[in-house]
Order: C-alpha cells, then structure tokens, then sequence
C-alpha cells in the first residue's frame, strides 16, 4: 500500500480523537516520538487538516540575506549592461565603495535564479599550434584594427563598422559603420585618430583589404601611408583570428550591446557605436586590466601626426628610383615592375650580391631585384 506523510498524520490524529488510545501508545505504534504527537494533535487541534501540510523549515529571519537594494541594483547593471559578476562587482563597488556587496557566487546565485545567467556548455579545447603572443608594455605600442563583420541596419542598407583599438589598454579609439569597405574611407577614419591621440607605433591588422593587396609585400596604398608615418604595419597569419584575440573579443561586445538588433538607419548605428566606446572605455572593468577600466590605462600618443610627410632618406651609395604610374621603376636599362601602391615614391636599392639588389622603401625591406633579368621576388610578409 502507498500512501503519504500527511494521510498518516490524518489516521494519527483521528485514532487519538476516539480516544481508544494514550499518546504514548499511539506514538509507539506509528514509530515516532511523545512531543511529535502533541506537536501534529496540536497544529490539527488549531488549524484542521491544514495543519497537517509540512511547512517551511526555512528561518523567519536570516540577517545574511542579501538586501533588496542590493538584488534590485544587480539586477538593474546586468539589464542594462549584460555584464558578468566579476564586471558587475566591480562597477558597483567603484561606484559605492562603503557598501557591503554579495560575493561573486551570490551575484551568480541572484542572477540564475531571475533567468539572467545563461549557462554555456563546456567545450573541449583543443591544442592550437603555436603562435608568438602579442604583447605591449606601453600604450600607443601596438594598435589592432579590423572590420567587424557587415550587417544590414533596419532600412535595408549595409553596415561594415570599422574599429581600432589600443593592446596595451584595450581602449576602444574608433568605431565608426562606413558604407563600404574602401581604402579612402579607412584613410579618412585613421586620419582623425590620429589628429586626435598621435601615432602608434604598429598597426595590427588581418590580411584583408584595404589594409592588405595581392602585389609586392602586400603592399596597399593605406600600408604606404603608415609606412611614410614610421608606423610598422603587423600582419596577423591568414585565418588566424586569434592572433588579434583581443579585438575579437571586443568585437563580441559590440555586437551584442550594438547589433541585436540593429539599429534603423547608419545614423542611429553611429550613436550606438559612439555609446558603446564610451561605456567601454569608462565604465566596463576588464580582467587583463586587473578589473580597471581602458581609461585609467591610457595616454595620448607623444608623436603627434606631422603637418608634412617626411621625404624617405636613403644612404649615399644606394641607388634611388621613382616610380611610374604603371608601378615600374626603369634600373639598368631594365624595365621592373614592382607595385602601382608605390607610384609616385622613391625607392633605395641597396646591391647585396652581384646583380642582386634589395628594394627598400623608407626602413622597411620590399622585396629582391635581380637587375639582369628584371625578376622580382618578395622577401615575406611581416607577421605576428
């Protein structure tokens, strides 16, 4: 036979109401103790059946219970940012540092039991080959850049959000939704970066376009203009995009807090992006910054972008070439071609063996001329 805990406690109380039985009997019969009987006849006795359910054996009062203040504030930064406990934390307690906040686990806690905690599922990590890590120990070392991929605002129209970033900081120095991907506007976005906080000294980026071509040395003409800069453009390895993890992560942010879903029109995207730096840059904790924020960690760039582009300087027993429109340079009676990026500049030539010439523009190594045959061949891209 089945039955339960309260239908026992029934039988119980109506055998004792008969009065057939003592306490002492009874309980012994039903296998529990004298004070547990007079407990169950008394809670029958003052409320009936009702009496009968279990109740809570949870404490009237607990004074290690999170305040309501605090739950409604938790839950409010993570609505409103979508943050984790670590960054959650962090704000609150920079915001309102006398206060007693919960742990992280209790955050945790609060926020799975109100829906707002979504659970991953734990995936196996694979061994990667390996790559030489980046790393900058100062700000403006190393800017990564990229374009986060394109998406359609509401009216129908393209969106590609082009983004730069400082390593050493992790601020966020550009987000700007350009209509396309162009060379021209890419110069236009770097340009007022750089008027803005200076130069870096490496630009960081994939081996797409505008940044990358298919010509000598992946030469581009926005590559040409950071080379005429002194800026080292640093080639991540072809789909690698874990070499710019940092900026990948970035980019995850800005998609979800940005582009779900977007935004009507590329003039309201813009506002997005603008809060979206904003907030990152001020307010948003990262671990790598020991929970500190990009703007504690950044200056200005001490080099600032020059009102006139310095001429590229050569030794004195070098040869110099100009080159033509068609990306040619004319060198011992011998017609080469080398990059139309490079029309217009000059190029040292600097004999290393016999016949054997390696082309240089401003520091930065090009490529390798055989002047007998007119035959050009690079000499590897620059990588992490």
């Amino acid at each position: 036979m089945e039955t339960s805990a309260v239908n026992e406690r029934r039988r119980f109380v109506r055998a004792y109401a008969r009065g057939t039985w003592t306490m002492a009997a009874l309980c012994a019969q039903y296998g529990i103790s004298a004070p547990c009987g007079y407990k169950w006849w008394a809670r029958y006795l003052a409320e009936g059946d009702a009496g009968l359910v279990e109740r809570s054996r949870a404490p009237h009062r607990c004074p290690h219970r999170t305040a309501a203040g605090l739950i409604a504030a938790i839950v409010a930064e993570r609505r409103k940012y979508g943050w984790g406990a670590k960054k959650l934390l962090a704000v609150l307690s920079r915001r309102d540092p006398e206060q007693a906040w919960p742990a992280l686990s209790t955050i945790n806690t609060l926020l799975a039991r109100r829906g707002l905690l979504e659970r991953r599922r734990a995936r196996p990590r694979w061994p990667r080959a390996a790559t030489v890590p980046l790393q900058s120990t100062r700000p403006n070392q190393i800017w990564p850049a990229d374009f986060k991929g394109q998406f359609k605002t509401g009216n129908g129209r393209y969106c590609y959000p082009l983004t730069i970033t400082d390593h050493f900081s992790r601020r966020v120095l550009a987000t700007h939704g350009l209509l396309a991907i162009s060379g021209a506007a890419t110069r236009a976005v770097f340009l007022q970066v750089f008027r803005d906080v200076g130069l870096p000294d490496v630009i960081r980026t994939d081996n797409g376009g505008p940044f990358v071509s298919t010509g000598l040395h992946g030469l581009s003409a926005l590559s040409v203009w950071w080379m005429q800069l002194g800026i080292t453009h640093q080639r991540t390895r072809p789909a690698r995009p874990q070499d710019n993890g940092s900026h990948e992560r970035m980019h995850r942010e800005l998609k979800r807090e940005t582009a779900r879903p977007p935004a009507a029109t590329l003039r309201g995207q813009q506002q997005r992006f603008d809060r979206f730096r904003q907030r990152y840059n001020a307010e948003r904790p990262h671990e790598a910054l020991a929970m500190a924020t990009p703007d504690s960690r950044w200056t200005p760039s001490g080099r600032s972008y020059p009102s006139r582009l310095p001429a590229p300087a050569y030794p004195g027993h070098w040869e110099v070439r100009r080159v033509c429109d068609a990306g040619t340079i004319k060198f011992q009676n011998v017609r080469i071609f080398l990059t139309q990026a490079l029309h217009g500049h000059d190029v040292g030539l600097e004999e290393i063996d016999e016949d054997v010439w390696r082309v240089v523009y401003y520091q930065t190594p090009i490529g390798i001329v055989d002047s007998s045959t007119g035959e050009v061949t690079g000499i590897g891209r620059v990588s992490v």
